[in-house]
């Protein structure tokens, strides 16, 4: 099976010289990765090349979560089976790439995501959300598993993830216009056709954020844009059922055992989460300048 890594850049940091040290380090030699940099600052694109990664350099403008990873996938389409994504900021450890290519034995799967861990600054509310959101139990499911699994049926990330070519190109890729969860609206396309989906957990990256308050409610008002704007994919599948009450009582349990000081943050981050969600699914009577204020992607609307 022939696959390849593509990886959308901007302003990466250290964290990117990390996350290419252990491509190196993990990654078959030889193995081709296409970077696609939106024309970063910094010497991101000095790293890549340095790595011997392929690398095209876009304008900041024509970034889009969707676009630009479809644009990342067009050139070698016919030549690969698989593609794995990652972000300049998951950091692959040991086998990645086997855990999550094994999967694909299974020719009903169209994609898969693998596990993603807490990074070694993450805060107790970052480890207790991979925890929730990672277990250490791998699965694999379809459309026969929506009435249980409601919208986690159709859960992906495109942090750690990995798309058979072949389906890929019948389901047409990625939406070219969406503000984020370009990767839940493909696996929504992709169990609605029949197709299944893999949770790789033993294919690890550390990933994770320590999102503040009000990076909580602007990346939540995005979501309830995306849901807005593509409201086939819950009524087709439906919402996240008790997962939001779930999550919240594991977090409790969670920082009550080991950081009871952060359970008013968490109160708070939860708080933003809900208010900027529900602002994002009504998006469309708010002033165009309240709307890119509260928005975590600005570029977005540019367009």
């Amino acid at each position: 099976m022939k696959y390849y890594i593509a990886i959308p850049t901007y302003n990466g940091g250290e964290i990117w010289r990390a996350a290419v040290a252990n491509i190196q380090k993990y990654a078959p030699a030889n193995l081709f990765v296409h970077v696609i940099d939106s024309t970063s600052k910094d010497d991101t694109v000095a790293i890549a090349e340095k790595a011997g990664f392929d690398v095209l350099t876009i304008a900041g403008s024509d970034f889009n979560h969707g676009g630009t990873r479809n644009q990342a996938v067009e050139k070698y389409i016919e030549n690969y089976d698989v593609v794995i994504f990652l972000t300049q900021d998951a950091i692959p450890r040991q086998n990645f790439i086997e855990e999550i290519i094994s999967v694909f034995a299974n020719e009903s799967i169209a994609c898969a995501y693998g596990r993603q861990l807490p990074h070694k600054d993450a805060n107790p509310l970052a480890r207790h959300a991979r925890g929730f959101s990672y277990p250490e139990k791998g699965y694999v499911c379809g459309k026969e598993n929506i009435p249980e699994m409601g919208l986690k049926t159709v859960f992906m990330s495109n942090s750690f993830s990995a798309y058979r070519l072949s389906v890929f190109k019948k389901l047409g890729g990625f939406p070219s216009n969406t503000i984020l969860c370009e990767d839940m609206f493909y696996t929504a396309k992709a169990v609605l056709s029949g197709y299944k989906v893999a949770y790789a957990a033993k294919a690890e990256v550390q990933h994770s954020h320590n999102y503040t308050p009000l990076e909580e409610f602007r990346r939540y008002f995005d979501i309830g844009v995306f849901h807005n704007d593509e409201p086939w994919i819950r009524q087709s599948i439906g919402g996240a059922g008790g997962e939001g009450k779930r999550y919240l009582l594991s977090e409790i349990k969670f920082l009550l055992k080991n950081a009871p000081h952060w359970i008013p943050l968490a109160c708070i981050n939860n708080v933003m989460k809900i208010l900027g969600y529900k602002l994002g699914q009504k998006y469309e009577k708010l002033p165009r300048k309240m709307i890119k204020s509260f928005s975590m992607h600005k570029r977005y609307w540019d367009f």
